[in-house]
């Protein structure tokens, strides 16, 4: 028996932190690429409102590249990639200092 959907369910609803400790959010589902049968990428939700805060009201989540991907264990760890997402209200006070 293929034990394949069992990994890949098991991801829905752990928490994503970044590699410096960041909560990021929760995996809500995995998207897959039927073609290849990999996983490319984790839609989240739940997300932290200090690393998306510059996001649409109206979303619901986020989908992060699965390359992204350092390690899957209790929690999922990111890349601190996902922590130079910039508002554009930073860069403003950047532009001002």
């Amino acid at each position: 028996m293929d034990d394949t959907p069992q990994e890949i369910t098991a991801l829905v609803g752990r928490e994503v932190y970044s590699n410096n400790g960041v909560f990021v959010g929760e995996v809500e589902d995995v998207r897959l690429d039927l073609d290849t049968e990999l996983v490319t990428g984790l839609a989240l939700h739940e997300l932290n409102a200090d690393v998306f805060g510059g996001l649409d009201n109206d979303a619901r989540g986020v989908i992060i590249p699965y390359r992204w991907v350092q390690a899957v264990g209790d929690v999922v760890l990111i890349n601190d990639v996902i922590e130079r997402i910039r508002r554009p209200e930073d860069e403003e006070e950047e532009a001002v200092a």
